[in-house]
């Protein structure tokens, strides 16, 4: 199969819809300024305004990006035939979308809720209301990532036997001031997207087996995970995330492994090393029949490409080009089920070690 394999050829882009619709935003944090508006502006799509309580920070975004600002939600609310944009913290999605139009079309920031019972309250709002809408897990829509499931998809790594997702690095949490006090962080707000991605390429596992902890140099909830997938006994899985590797570039890492039957593959998720400025993504496959591993030439990055591919869909779905909305609610909801399960298991005892016997 290896013989004229064109690396160029996998997938990287999803289609844009033919009429976007403008899009409302709701929150004015980093993230937004850091992704959401340059993706839109790069993807071409319409950005209506901003609307958030802080109208100060509402407006200095607005001003960088020459958009308009919402004085009330009322005002944000009343945009015709808008796609809702809720780039808000967990705890702020449910009353949101109580308030939108029944028949909505929204994307949710991820997390779905600070829990999994925030989570169903979500999912029931959407189902009274009619709203379809999709969780912002982008891992899903990157470049990088849509390529690697192209590629298994057309068989290029035989059966995937082994998921390994290794991260070394020093992320700067003090640009996310609302996450101070939460209980839930590491799993919550960043593996979760690792967990969703590994949900879409290999389904949902059986259960997990996770430990996530804080470090004693900062008051971080929790910085360090590792987990266990179940996936039976042909499957792999292993996540393990050290976000206060703090001793320079030289060792830090932020990459997946995948080896199947017949091929493998590898990923660098360079946004993550140098946060938000970055690094480049990276994409290798030794695909089925190959001898040497190919780089694949990625035609964008992370942040904030995967953002364009995640409204595109959400905006093909709403217009009926899309007979599938990508991490609805309805699939979202299962990741959050896995997070659950992995505090869970964080919260567990372990299983005692014998002590050494007398003799």
């Amino acid at each position: 199969m290896a013989d004229g394999f064109d690396p160029g050829s996998l997938r990287q882009w999803w289609p844009k819809p033919a009429s976007p619709r403008p899009i409302v935003i709701f929150g004015a944090g980093s993230i937004v300024g850091d992704a959401h508006l340059p993706a839109y502006e790069k993807g071409g799509f319409p950005v209506a305004g901003i609307f958030d309580p802080d109208a100060g920070k509402a407006k200095d975004l607005a001003t960088r990006f020459g958009l308009t600002v919402f004085a009330s939600q009322e005002e944000a609310l009343s945009v015709e035939g808008a796609v809702f944009d809720l780039a808000t913290p967990p705890a702020a999605h449910a009353a949101i979308l109580e308030a939108l139009p029944d028949g909505s079309f929204a994307l949710i920031q991820k997390p779905m809720g600070s829990d999994l019972a925030g989570a169903t309250e979500i999912l029931s709002v959407c189902r009274k209301r009619n709203i379809k809408a999709a969780v912002n897990f982008q891992l899903r829509f990157a470049p990088m990532t849509l390529a690697l499931t192209d590629a298994v998809e057309k068989g290029l790594l035989g059966e995937v036997v082994d998921f390994d997702a290794w991260l070394a690095l020093a992320t700067p949490w003090g640009r996310w001031p609302f996450l101070r006090g939460l209980p839930r962080i590491e799993i919550a707000m960043h593996s979760i997207h690792y967990l969703d991605f590994v949900r879409g390429l290999l389904g949902n596992p059986k259960g997990v087996h996770a430990k996530t902890i804080g470090h004693p140099n900062h008051d971080v909830a929790q910085t360090r995970t590792a987990a266990i997938l179940d996936y039976g006994d042909r499957v792999r899985c292993v996540l393990s995330v050290n976000h206060d590797h703090d001793f320079g570039r030289r060792f830090q890492a932020c990459e997946f492994r995948i080896c199947g039957t017949e091929g493998a593959a590898y990923v660098k998720l360079g946004v993550n090393l140098d946060y938000p400025r970055g690094e480049p993504d990276e994409f290798w496959i030794r695909p089925k029949g190959g001898k040497d591993w190919v780089p694949v030439p990625l035609e964008g990055t992370w942040f904030p490409d995967a953002f364009i591919n995640r409204m595109a869909n959400l905006q093909r779905f709403a217009a009926g080009e899309d007979a599938e909305l990508v991490g609805s609610v309805e699939d979202a909801w299962q990741t959050m089920a896995l997070v659950e399960a992995a505090y869970q298991s964080s919260a567990a005892p372990a299983t005692p070690i014998a002590p050494l016997p007398g003799i």
